[in-house]
């Protein structure tokens, strides 16, 4: 069972996407017609997990060599951020330095998402890549081919 996971070839399509793509485009687009601030759903304080596409794959390859126990086995960092802090991490990888404003009139969903990756780490499995590393990846992928 995965957890929220980004990378390239995502849905950056601001209606339909999920919150990192919607986020590394809002940046950008923010960044380019020099817009003072982005806005983001809710209080910013909801906590979520994400993992790179790369190191879901990894994982995914690693169990199918290690692991034959029955039962699902879940495949995350096992770290959260809340989307605040995503958000600001995002704009630096971007270089938009305007401000967040929040949107208060918009649900913050559940207040964390976060999986135990206990049993996947217990096989000696861990990701290698960070959330700062992946998202500015993602970001150039997204420059060469969306943007």
């Amino acid at each position: 069972m995965p957890t929220n996971l980004y990378g390239p070839g995502d849905n950056f399509d601001l209606n339909s996407s999920h919150v990192m793509p919607a986020l590394i485009r809002k940046a950008h687009e923010a960044k380019l017609s020099g817009a003072p601030s982005i806005t983001v759903w809710g209080t910013g304080t909801p906590r979520r997990e994400f993992l790179h596409v790369d190191d879901c794959a990894d994982a995914c390859v690693h169990l199918m060599k290690t692991h034959s126990e029955a039962g699902h086995v879940n495949i995350g960092s096992g770290e959260d951020i809340t989307i605040l802090d995503l958000t600001r991490l995002v704009c630096d990888v971007v270089g938009f330095e305007g401000e967040i404003v929040h949107d208060l009139t918009k649900p913050d969903g559940t207040p964390r998402k976060l999986m135990s990756a206990d049993k996947l780490r217990a096989t000696g499995w861990a990701p290698k890549i960070g959330l700062e590393e992946g998202v500015a990846s993602v970001y150039q992928w997204f420059l060469a081919n969306k943007a």
